[in-house]
């Protein structure tokens, strides 16, 4: 009898990546990083209220240069005149991560965002147990990786 072949686990993001490209690519957007990254690109206050929801691209005319697009974002409604205010900005962010001047304005739909639930920070280990732990890491010399292991060991050990 023959051993069976190795295992090779694949990543998740790579089984689902086609997925996930097809959705974004039917609401217009190339690369879902654009809906993945928005907090990075925009920064953390226009991200806080609005969110993108696809892009809109003219269709082109033979014989004439291809028009940008247009991006609408879904924006919480106190902020819509802020975030129109700003437009500007988040188009320079926007063109700027993509490389080239797709986007050309911005439309805006007043709606509540889709927000994620936001995790809770763990809380950090008891203070006995990182100390019953750092003792039996007595071999380690090196000061600050002793008390890293034992709050990890603590942390291992609380679970």
């Amino acid at each position: 009898m023959s051993k069976p072949g190795p295992i090779s686990a694949k990543p998740l993001s790579t089984l689902l990546g086609g997925v996930f490209s097809d959705a974004f690519a039917k609401q217009g957007f190339a690369a879902r990083e654009l809906v993945t990254r928005w907090a990075e690109i925009v920064g953390p206050h226009i991200a806080a209220s609005t969110e993108p929801l696809k892009i809109q691209w003219p269709r082109p005319v033979e014989g004439q240069p291809q028009e940008p697009a247009t991006l609408i974002l879904r924006v919480e409604g106190p902020m819509a005149l802020e975030i129109q205010h700003t437009s500007d900005v988040i188009l320079q962010r926007v063109n700027r991560f993509l490389g080239w001047n797709a986007v050309g304005k911005l439309a805006l739909r007043q709606a509540p965002l889709s927000r994620r639930a936001a995790r809770k920070p763990p809380s950090k280990p008891d203070a006995a147990i990182v100390a019953q732990v750092e003792a039996t890491l007595t071999s380690i010399e090196d000061d600050e990786l002793r008390a890293a292991l034992a709050r990890l060991g603590a942390s291992i050990k609380r679970n």
